[in-house]
Order: structure tokens, then sequence, then C-alpha cells
């Protein structure tokens, strides 16, 4: 398993959550199929603008289709920027970090 911190979340002008890991690039991200974007310029994950899921939803997607196309691990850290985004949702994504979603996800429990 590969593990890489994440630098910053953000919501762009777009209306997109990014995800900016520290050293990990997903180019090929597209291929999955699961609406979830790598940004070769900026070197981050995005969702799209949502419609019927929310930020909350998009943060977890992205999370859970790294881990499961590239068995890696993008981790929180105390360092993490919070660019644009609300307290609330700031919140809710470090409770479901603290949370054990990958075994969830494998079927571990």
């Amino acid at each position: 398993m590969r593990q890489d911190n994440i630098l910053e979340i953000s919501i762009d002008d777009n209306d997109r959550l990014n995800i900016k890991p520290q050293k990990e690039k997903f180019a090929l991200i597209y291929r999955s199929a699961t609406e979830v974007h790598w940004d070769d310029k900026g070197l981050f994950l995005y969702s799209p603008k949502p419609r019927e899921w929310t930020y909350l939803d998009w943060y977890k997607h992205i999370v859970s289709t790294i881990w499961t196309e590239y068995r890696c691990k993008l981790n929180l850290t105390n360092k993490t920027c919070w660019g644009l985004i609300p307290e609330d949702l700031k919140e809710s994504i470090i409770a479901f970090e603290k949370t054990n979603w990958q075994e969830k996800l494998e079927g571990r429990n």
C-alpha cells in the first residue's frame, strides 16, 4: 500500500472540489470512469461541480477511488491547507477520515 499526504483541499472558482497530493500523480484516473479527474498543470484531483452529491460525498468518492484504483491512501495532516472549505465540511471530512472506511470498502468490517 502506498500513502501520500494531502497538501490542500479546496473548492475552486468552478465549484469543483480539489485534492492536492504531496507527491503522487494520478494522470490516468480518468480511465476509471468515476468522474474523478486529474489536473496536470495544478497537480490535483478534482470532482465535477456537484449536482446531486455533496462536497463530502465527492471527497469520499475521490479518496475511495484512489484507494481502489491505485492502492494509495491519501492522508490528512496537521499541515493540510483548507482553501475555501466551510468549517462544517472540514469537520465532516476529518470525522470521515477517523473511520475505518478502507476496511468497510473492502468488506472487512
